[in-house]
C-alpha cells in the first residue's frame, strides 16, 4: 500500500509542480501554484511522503491551496495523537501543564485547519490559519515560561516541518489584492430588508433582530453573590448553559455587582455567550494565578473566553498577582468576533492577552506594566483608556508585545482614538522610568496607534528592541495622525519597520477593513467608529 500511496502522491505533486492544476474557484485566488514558490519548499514536497489515507484513497480536492491546506492538517493531526497518547504520569506539574496547553490548542488548531479546507473565504481562512499558527506558537512559549525543555516526544508537534506546513497554508490562502473583495462576504443573504448585512449566520435572523431593536436584553440567567440569582458563582451558571442550552442562540447572563473570586474558562463550543454587569469596578471577577506560581502564561488568565460570538459589557476583569509575579493574565480572548465594551482588565505585566482572531474592545480601560496588550489576534481597541502602572525597579513599561510569526498572519493590534496616560500610582514616577509603545514580541509583530492621545509618559523614541536587533526590519510599526505630549515622531526609532502613516495605510487598521467590523459588530448594539 505505500509503495502504490508513493507512486499517486510523486505523481500528484509532479502535476501541480508543472502548474498543471484544475482551474477551480480557489485556485484563482491564489499567486502560488507550485511547491518551489513557497515560503518553505521542503514541507510542500514532503506532503508526498506521508502514507495517509486522506491522499492514497484520493480525498485531496483539486487545487494547490487545498493541497497545502488539507496537509497541514494531516500532518498536524498525526502528530497531535501521537502526543496526546502519551502518558503524562511521570512528568512533574510544570511539564504536565505546559503539556496539556499543547493538547488543548493542537485541538483547536485541527478544527481551525478543518474549517480551512472546507470554507472558500480566502478571509476567513487566513483568521483561522492565524489562529493555529498562533497555537503553534503558545505551545513552544508554554514551556520557554517556565524554563523548562520541552520532552522528546513534543519534538514532532514543535518541529520546523509543521510550522513550515502552516506558513506554507498562510502563503497559499493569501488573495489577489485586485480581487480581495471577492470572497469578503461573512454572512448570508437573507430576505433582502436591506439588514441581512448585520446578522451572523451563526444567529438567527429572529435572534438577531431582536437584539439589534429590544430596549433592553432579558438575561437568560443571573448570578448574584448575595443568593438572589439563579447561580452565586460564574461557573455554576456555565455549568448550567453547556449542560441544559440547546442550539447556538445568544445566551445572556447576568452577573450583578459583586467581587467574584474565582477563575472562568468559556469553552469553544459555548458560542454567542454574553455577559452583562452592573459597571466597570462593581461587577468584577477576579483571580491571582501567575506564572511565578508554575502557571503557564496561557493559564494564568483569571478570565478565558474561546467561545465564537462571546460580548461582555459593563464589567472588571483582573488579576492581582501583581508585578513581582511577573506574567498575569486578567483576560484571555481566544473568541472569533468577541466584543467588550466598557469593561476594565486590570493587572501588571501580560494583563490582557488578545491571543487569537477576531475582537473589538470599546470604552474599556486597561491597566498594566509590561507588555500589558499583548497576543496575536486581529484587535482594534477604539475609544479606550489605556493606564500605565508603576513598574518593578530597573523595568521599562511597554504598552503592546504583538505576537505575528508569520508575514502572510492577518493579525495585529489597532489602537484608535483611545488615550495613554499614567495610572495613579505611576504619576509622581514617569519622569524617571521609561514607557514605550511596544516591542517585537514575534519577528512579524505589527501595532499601529492612530489619532490617540500620547501622553508625556511616552518615550521620544516611541518604541522598544526586544534582544539587539531582533524584528526590526521585519515588524510593522505605525503611527498616524496622534496627540499629546508624547505624540511627537521627531526622535522615533530609525527601525526598517518602523512607519508614520499615510490617510491610506492607516484605514487598513480601522474597524471597517481590518475588522471587516460593518458586518458582525453591529449584532451587539456597541457604538464603534468604522472609519478614520
Amino acid at each position: 500500500m505505500a509503495k502504490n500511496f508513493i507512486t499517486f502522491a510523486t505523481l500528484f505533486l509532479l502535476f501541480l509542480t508543472l502548474h498543471v492544476y484544475g482551474g477551480d474557484s480557489i485556485g484563482t485566488f491564489t499567486k502560488f501554484t507550485s511547491c518551489s514558490q513557497l515560503p518553505h519548499p521542503k514541507a510542500c514536497y514532503s506532503l508526498t511522503q506521508n502514507a495517509d489515507p486522506l491522499y492514497a484513497g484520493g480525498k485531496v480536492k483539486s487545487g494547490f491551496r487545498e493541497f497545502n491546506i488539507q496537509g497541514a492538517m494531516s500532518g498536524f493531526r498525526r502528530v497531535h495523537v501521537e502526543v496526546a497518547a502519551v502518558d503524562v504520569a511521570k512528568f512533574d506539574s510544570r511539564t504536565r501543564g505546559a503539556w496539556d496547553d499543547c493538547v488543548a490548542l493542537g485541538e483547536e488548531t485541527i478544527e481551525h485547519l478543518r474549517n480551512s479546507v472546507e470554507n472558500p473565504s480566502s478571509e476567513e481562512t487566513q483568521t483561522w490559519l492565524s489562529a493555529a499558527a498562533a497555537n503553534q506558537q503558545t505551545c513552544a512559549d508554554g514551556f520557554f515560561d517556565l524554563g523548562l525543555i520541552p520532552p522528546p516526544s513534543m519534538a514532532n508537534l514543535l518541529s520546523s516541518n509543521i510550522t513550515d506546513l502552516l506558513s506554507n497554508s498562510l502563503a497559499v490562502n493569501v488573495p489577489e489584492p485586485t480581487i480581495s473583495g471577492r470572497n469578503r462576504k461573512l454572512f448570508s443573504v437573507g430576505g433582502g430588508d436591506g439588514n441581512d448585512d448585520l446578522f451572523p449566520e451563526w444567529l438567527s435572523d429572529d435572534d438577531s433582530r431582536r437584539l439589534l431593536r429590544s430596549v433592553s436584553v432579558k438575561a437568560n440567567l443571573v448570578v448574584a453573590k448575595d443568593g438572589s440569582g439563579n447561580y452565586k458563582t460564574i461557573k455554576e451558571a456555565l455549568s448550567h448553559v453547556s449542560g441544559k442550552r440547546r442550539g447556538n442562540r445568544r445566551f445572556v447572563i447576568y452577573i450583578k455587582a459583586g467581587v467574584y473570586k474565582e477563575n472562568v474558562e468559556v469553552k469553544k463550543s459555548m458560542k454567542n455567550l454574553m455577559f452583562v454587569g452592573d459597571g466597570i469596578d462593581r461587577t468584577i471577577i477576579t483571580g491571582k494565578r501567575s506564572v511565578k506560581d508554575g502557571w503557564t502564561t496561557f493559564r494564568s488568565a483569571t478570565f478565558a473566553v474561546a467561545g465564537k460570538g462571546f460580548i461582555a459589557k459593563g464589567m472588571t476583569f483582573q488579576n492581582t498577582a501583581g508585578a513581582m509575579k511577573h506574567q498575569a493574565v486578567a483576560m484571555r480572548s481566544d473568541s472569533d468576533m468577541s466584543v467588550f465594551y466598557r469593561c476594565s482588565f486590570k493587572g501588571y505585566q501580560d494583563t490582557l492577552y488578545v491571543h487569537s482572531q477576531r475582537q473589538f474592545y470599546r470604552e474599556c480601560d486597561i491597566y498594566g506594566t509590561v507588555d500589558f496588550i499583548f497576543g496575536d489576534g486581529v484587535v482594534v481597541l477604539q475609544n479606550c483608556k489605556i493606564y500605565v502602572r508603576k513598574p518593578m525597579r530597573n523595568q521599562k513599561n511597554t504598552v503592546t508585545a504583538q505576537g505575528r510569526s508569520d508575514p502572510n498572519e492577518n493579525t495585529g493590534i489597532s489602537i484608535h482614538r483611545s488615550v495613554i496616560k499614567a495610572a495613579s500610582d505611576f504619576r509622581s514616577s514617569q519622569g524617571k522610568i521609561k514607557t514605550f509603545l511596544g516591542r517585537p514580541w514575534k519577528r512579524y509583530s505589527r501595532t499601529v496607534f492612530m489619532r490617540s492621545n500620547l501622553g508625556g509618559l511616552i518615550a521620544p523614541a516611541g518604541w522598544l528592541k526586544w534582544n539587539g536587533n531582533f524584528a526590526l526590519k521585519t515588524l510593522y510599526y505605525g503611527e498616524y495622525s496622534n496627540t499629546g505630549a508624547g505624540s511627537s515622531t521627531k526622535r522615533r526609532v530609525k527601525w526598517g519597520g518602523y512607519h508614520v502613516m499615510s490617510s491610506s495605510m492607516a484605514r487598513k487598521f480601522t474597524v471597517g477593513k481590518f475588522l471587516v467590523g460593518n458586518s458582525w459588530i453591529p449584532v451587539s448594539r456597541v457604538p464603534f467608529t468604522s472609519n478614520l
